[in-house]
This record gives C-alpha cells, sequence and structure tokens, in this order.
C-alpha cells in the first residue's frame, strides 16, 4: 500500500472518520423531463434536454453529476413511477437536487393516453381517480404538492433542493414577446414556502430569446415548440449556472469550472 493511500487512511482513523467518506463527492441530482434531458438520436435535428450539458460548467472531479430526468414525466408520474424513491435510498447530506417540471402537468388526470397531470395551482386539493394506464386507484394532487414534497424530502435526508422554473417554449406573441409560464409563478412560491433555493429559468431565458429575436431562436427548436435541440440545451445549461452563481448561500457555485 502506497503512503499516499496509508496517511488519509491513519487520519481518518484518528479523527473517527471512514476513509471511504474521505473519498465521497458530493453528488448532484437532477429531476426533470424531456426539457432536462431528452437525447433523441443524431443529427442537426436531435432533442436535448439542459441536465445532459451541466458537465460543461461544474467540475467534475469535485461533484458527481447524476441526470435522472425522464422524458414524459410530470411532478406526479416521477414519484408514481418510483424515480423519486429510487433516488431517495442513495442521497446523503451535502447532496444537491434540480428539479424543473411543469411542461407535462398540465395534462389530463386519467386520460388513457397519459394520466400524468396534476392539479393546477400549490394548494392541497386533491382528487380521487381511477388510472387506466396502470389499472389501479390513484388520488391526484396539485402542481405544488408534488414540488413541495421534494423540497421537503431531500432536506430532510440533509441535502439542499434547488427549485428551477421550467424552460419557456418558443411561443412569441405579435409583439415579439413571451409571456412568463404559470409553472414559473408557482414553482417560486413553492420555493418560498419551503425554503429551498430558487432559479428562475423561465424568466432568464425568456429574456435572452427576446434578445436574440423570434428568427435566431426558432433554430433551437428543429421538431416543435417546447424541445430544443444541442445549442438551446447548452444555451440553457448556461443559464442554468448563471442561477447556480448568483445564489446568495448555496455552496454548488463553488463547484463552477
Amino acid at each position: 500500500m502506497k503512503f499516499k493511500i496509508i496517511i488519509p487512511l491513519l487520519l481518518a482513523v484518528f479523527l473517527g472518520v471512514s476513509f471511504q467518506k474521505l473519498q465521497d463527492k458530493p453528488v448532484l441530482y437532477i429531476i426533470g423531463d424531456s426539457t432536462v434531458q431528452n437525447g433523441s438520436g443524431k443529427g442537426s435535428d436531435s432533442l436535448w434536454g439542459w441536465g445532459s450539458f451541466m458537465n460543461l460548467y461544474l467540475n467534475t472531479n469535485k461533484i458527481e453529476i447524476q441526470n435522472h430526468a425522464k422524458g414524459g414525466r410530470s411532478s406526479r408520474t416521477f414519484i408514481t413511477e418510483g424515480r423519486w424513491d429510487s433516488i431517495m435510498k442513495t442521497i446523503k447530506k451535502g447532496d444537491y437536487v434540480l428539479m424543473q417540471f411543469g411542461h407535462n402537468d398540465g395534462g389530463e388526470l386519467a386520460d388513457t393516453l397519459r394520466a400524468r397531470g396534476t392539479i393546477k395551482g400549490i394548494g392541497e386539493e386533491s382528487k380521487d381517480i381511477y388510472n387506466p394506464i396502470h389499472k389501479v386507484n390513484e388520488t391526484v394532487y396539485t402542481y405544488g404538492h408534488y414540488m413541495r414534497k421534494y423540497a421537503q424530502e431531500a432536506k430532510a435526508k440533509g441535502a439542499i433542493p434547488i427549485i428551477v422554473s421550467p424552460i419557456p417554449r418558443n411561443d412569441f406573441d405579435k409583439s415579439g414577446k413571451i409571456k412568463k409560464d404559470q409553472y414559473g409563478i408557482w414553482a417560486q412560491q413553492v420555493a418560498q414556502q419551503t425554503g429551498a433555493y430558487f432559479i428562475d429559468l423561465n424568466k432568464m431565458v425568456i429574456e435572452k430569446y427576446q434578445e436574440m429575436g423570434q428568427e435566431k431562436v426558432k433554430a433551437f427548436f428543429p421538431k416543435d415548440h417546447t424541445h430544443t435541440n444541442k445549442e438551446g440545451a447548452v444555451l440553457n445549461a448556461e443559464l442554468v449556472t448563471k442561477g447556480i452563481k448568483d445564489l446568495k448561500s448555496c455552496e454548488l457555485k463553488k463547484y463552477i469550472k
């Protein structure tokens, strides 16, 4: 065994800390939908989410990035499919969770195609439904309820939740403006309720898009008005990083390259 291994091992024993703990890096968990992780293929028209490019801006020698986002998921179905539970099994004190949901929350609660919608708002309303896809009875809650669950359960594990408002769609009006997303407003309100950090990505991207102009922004959306190509996703990742840098007292900023 080399001396460079022996010395930290002896130090760990002396301090009552395990050697493995000294080797642990904090983990940045990223959760969300296809605008956060997509990767639909190769070529100029392939679609990507911003979470796939956070490694360009964060030092992965010091922090591990795990992008668990999945296309088609809402704040509700990411939980009901067990994806959040799997993260809860490994998340630890000092880890971070970047969460962005909203694009799929406006769907139907119990349709036969996806059944992924949530009740609008941040209250504690609920509705009992029969889920025709999973063939089970289910109680559906508001968008705010599910977002609070993520933030509160992450904090209970000693992790640091960061709520991110959803990126805007390519939806310019006649005056060249993009309207702020309602889910972005609700996301901010949940952050205030739970004490989670908040990055207003919706606002930041809108401002950037309006600065660039409709024609240039159009190039980021090769297939529809929601999903970006690689260039658009990299831009969004850059803005997320700026949002992290601007968070007061959030230690995640020290991992920015």
